[in-house]
Formats: structure tokens, sequence, C-alpha cells
């Protein structure tokens, strides 16, 4: 047999036993934590860990370690979720494993999906058979199968998922499902982790919790008795007559198909290291580089996209501009003049949404065919900060038009954009969508932000990207990698600079509207104004 340090190979698996430590303890002792008034596991849906936070408020969470880019210079899906499995019998201390291996991975963007989540919706006579603990929770049949393996599959693709919310009490699913999105890893945890195969298709890595048959049994009582309002006998009852049958027919046996087994759960920190350091070394290996050089040089000398339109350069449009690029304009009338460009934007940009054909009837009593907005809704994005310098203008025109943000920054070592936060409101793949930024010089913000929208089951036809002021690099980056998404601007700069800086540009849009000291180097689209 085969030994790797603390561990051994069995049956093609690593069994870690890692160091006793003070152990678990006898039955005897573990007993009396039943009544003890210890507090409950809570039991999890899904969540994402993003610590640690640069900002946290009542409505946000900004992270200081974003997104890395997911998709290629394409705009399409590059990379996958690594997956992480976690089998093991009931109580064995999945959740425990996966929240330690979520603090010591320490990356953002990490999504713990529990299979608690995906129970059944029970019948009115199966209600009745589970209320006197006569229903199998602990069988396959018990779980939405396909409903799991659909979600775990889109979300390991990167896209937005909703994930029902499943009630103990009423054994059936809550009215309002929660949204997940942006998963790096995903770690995905339940008795029958390995009991599908279309699930075992899906995970990079199977990890068993190997866990006393006695310590599961005591740890089910305190959570079903604290967490779920059961009696003692009827945790038991079911114990014995479904879950301990379950482990031995269905979920011991898939002990086999694990890549690693962590005996005792999440106190064997050896497991959980070698854990670690495994997904470590996945993620770097998956890891994309961008070459911003090559995709300022990848369009030149080619003609503007038909996809580009451009506010006619009138008087009045050049006279505007000449007010906001000069770097002599004061605060105020750069305010002013701004805001004038953006209305006539966000009119010309609304030119482009889809209507049809609609017959009123005058005060006279006269038909009048005009035209009316053909879709279900119009909702507004904006690229945070300046993208939301942008949002009266839309209100004006738009009434009761729904508004999301998204928050994108560049890498200062990398040169990388990297999502830090992101608010869209519910079923905004419904809506055709204005995506909102002031300035935009490679394009690399905006691409990622319309990689959002498309996550999120938006259109790409239905994805209008306004800015103030684009660079030909912006805009050929964009319109190669979406060539559906409308593109629309005031004005096109011909050059970015060698930091990529529009020239001759305006200068930092953000800094200059809210009275802000640019940071040294600015850029148009630094920290605080993030159109990269």
């Amino acid at each position: 047999m085969n030994t790797l340090n603390t561990g051994a190979r069995i049956s093609g698996c690593w069994t870690v036993t890692g160091c006793s430590g003070g152990g678990e303890g006898s039955l005897d002792r573990l007993l009396t934590s039943v009544s003890s008034g210890l507090s409950p596991r809570k039991r999890t849906t899904s969540q994402c860990k993003s610590e640690p936070p640069l900002l946290r408020t009542s409505k946000r969470t900004i992270y200081t370690a974003g997104r890395p880019p997911w998709y290629n210079e394409h705009g399409t899906q590059s990379k996958e979720a690594f997956v992480i499995g976690l089998c093991g019998g009931s109580a064995s201390g999945k959740t425990t494993v996966a929240r330690k291996i979520i603090e010591a991975l320490d990356v953002p963007w990490v999504v713990l999906l529990s299979m608690d989540s995906f129970y059944k919706v029970l019948t009115p006579e199966q209600q009745v058979t589970a209320a006197s603990n006569d229903y199998n929770f602990d069988h396959p049949d018990a779980f939405d199968f396909g409903l799991l393996a659909h979600i775990l599959r889109k979300l390991k693709l990167g896209k937005s998922v909703k994930i029902p919310v499943y009630d103990f009490t009423t054994h059936g699913r809550q009215k309002d499902w929660k949204t997940v999105y942006g998963a790096s890893v995903i770690i995905f945890e339940g008795i029958m982790a390995f009991a599908d195969k279309e699930l075992l298709q899906l995970l990079d890595m199977k990890i068993f919790v190997e866990t006393d048959s006695d310590i599961r049994l005591v740890r089910r009582l305190q959570r079903d008795i604290t967490e779920r309002g059961r009696d003692i006998d009827g945790v038991i009852k079911q114990y014995n007559k479904f879950v301990k049958p379950a482990f031995e027919q269905y979920i011991e046996p898939t002990m086999r198909l694990a890549d690693i087994v962590v005996p005792r759960g999440g106190g064997n920190m050896v497991a959980i290291d070698l854990i670690v350091q495994h997904v470590h070394s996945q993620l770097e290996e998956r890891k994309l580089r961008w070459d911003m050089a090559a995709l300022a040089s990848a369009h030149q000398a080619q003609p503007l996209p038909q996809t580009l339109s451009v506010l006619e350069s009138t008087p009045q449009v050049r006279g505007m501009h000449t007010i906001i690029r000069n770097k002599e304009t004061s605060r105020d009338e750069f305010i002013f003049y701004s805001k004038r460009l953006m209305r006539l934007l966000i009119e010309r940009a609304l030119s482009f949404l889809p209507s049809e054909s609609h017959i009123v009837q005058t005060p006279q009593g006269e038909d009048y065919e005009g035209r009316a907005f053909h879709g279900k809704r119009i909702t507004g994005v904006s690229i945070l900060r300046a993208g939301e310098t942008m949002e009266p203008a839309l209100r004006a025109v738009c009434k009761d038009v729904r508004i999301g943000k998204i928050l994108i920054q560049t890498n200062q070592d990398t040169g990388e954009p990297e999502l830090h936060y992101l608010r869209l409101p519910k079923d905004i793949g419904e809506d055709h969508v204005i995506l909102m930024d002031c300035t935009v010089s490679t394009g690399a913000a905006a691409m990622m932000a319309v990689r959002v929208l498309l996550d999120h089951d938006v259109q790409e036809d239905k994805i209008l990207l306004v800015s103030l002021l684009m660079a030909e690099m912006g805009v050929h980056s964009v319109a190669y990698a979406f060539p559906q998404v409308q593109i629309i601007t005031t004005a096109v700069d011909k050059k970015v600079n060698d930091l990529f800086h529009i020239i001759p540009g305006i200068g930092n849009f953000g800094d200059r509207y809210f009275g802000t000291d640019a940071p040294p180097e600015w850029s148009d689209e630094e920290m605080d104004e993030p159109s990269y």
C-alpha cells in the first residue's frame, strides 16, 4: 500500500488522517450537547465567500480582491469554475469542512452550494407522512437531481443561477429563490453528492467526509431538535428507519469514488491543507493572461464597425466637447455641459430600441398612428463610478426605468479588469439594457460588463453600450467580441497612449465631475472611475 505522509491510498483515494488532537470525545459527553444550549449549526443553501471587504454597508459589499476575466478576447467563456464535491453521511461535518476549505483558500468568489436546497417539494399526502417521521429524506428519490445538475452546470459555466430555498418546516420551497453568480470555485456538499452520474461528471475534485456513526447521530439530534423543531423520539425513529440504512446502502459505497477521504471532518487540518494546495494549483493553471498591448494593436487600421453610432458633430455638440475637454473648465461648467451631452446621448440611444406601430385617438376624436416601445422593459446598468453620472439623464427620459450597477477596477499589477461588485434587477434577462460608462479606452471593462449581462441571460442584441467618449481601440474590442451590441457615443478619439489613456481625451471624468483629486499617473479608467 502506498503512503502519503499522514495518509494512505485506499481504493484509488487518499485517506488523510492528520493529527488526532483532542479527538471528538465520547458519545456520553457529546449527548449533553443536545440540550446544552449550544448555538445550532446553520444550514446553508448557498453563499459567496468574499473577504476581506473594502466597503460594507447595508446595501453594498465591495471587495478588495476582484474576479479576473473568465472569458477571452472573443468575449466567450474560456475557463470553467473549479467544482469540489463533498459527500458524507448526514451530520458528518460536510458544511464545516466546506467552510474550513473556504477560509483556507482565502480567495474571493467562492460559492458554497448545499444539496439541502434541492429536496423535492412534497405533496400534501407526503407532508402528512413527513410530519409523522415516516418520509424518507435520505433516499435518492427525495432529491431533484435534474434541477441540481442543471444549476450546477450553469454555475460551472459562469452563468447566473437561481437557487431554491427549502423550508424544512413546511417541506416546500420558499417563494423567493437566491441568485448566485460569479464563482471561481464551487463547493457542492450533500449526502448524495456522488449518487448521480451526471453530477459526478461536473466534479473536478471529490471529497468524502468520514465520521463515526455515533457522532453523526448526536449531531443530527442537536440539529433536528434545535433547528427543525422535532422531538427526540421522532429523530431517533427516522434515523433508525431511514438515515442509517440509506447511509449503508447509498452513501458509504460512494466512498470509493472519492479522490480524498477526510476522517473526523473539520478538525482534520492536514487534509484541508492538502485540498487547498491542490485547488490553488488548479486555479493557477486555469488563470488567463490578458495581453493589453496585443489587444491595442489587434484592430489597427480597421474600419469602424457598423454597430457604432456617433452623435452628429453639430456646432452645439462640438462646442460642448470643446468646453468639457478644456483643462481650464471649472467643475460647475464641466458638470453642466456633460449633463447636456448625456441627455442627447441617451435620447439617441433610445432610437435604437425596437418599436411598433401604435394608434391613439387625439382629443379631437381623430386617430393618430405613432410608435411605441416593443419590448418588456428597459433597464439601465452603470459601470461605477463615472457611469452613475448618466443615470439622471436616463431617468429623465425613461419613466420608472430600473437601474443596476457594476464595479470593475483595474488590477495595478496585471493591468487586467476585475469584477468587484454587481447589483442587477431581477429578471434582467427579459429586458433591453442600456449599459452606461462615460469613457471607454481599451474596452476591457465594457467587455467584462457585457459578459456579466450575457451571463445573466440578457440577449446580446438587446444591449446598448453608451459612452460620452470612446477610443477607436475600445470600439473595436467591444464590437469584435460582441458584434450584436449596439455602440452609441458622442465622439471617437483615434489614439490610446502607452498607459491606455485616450488621446486627446477628456481627462479623468470621475475626478473632474465629482471634484476629487486624481491619483498619481491618473488614468481615464482608474480605481474611482473603472471604465477600462
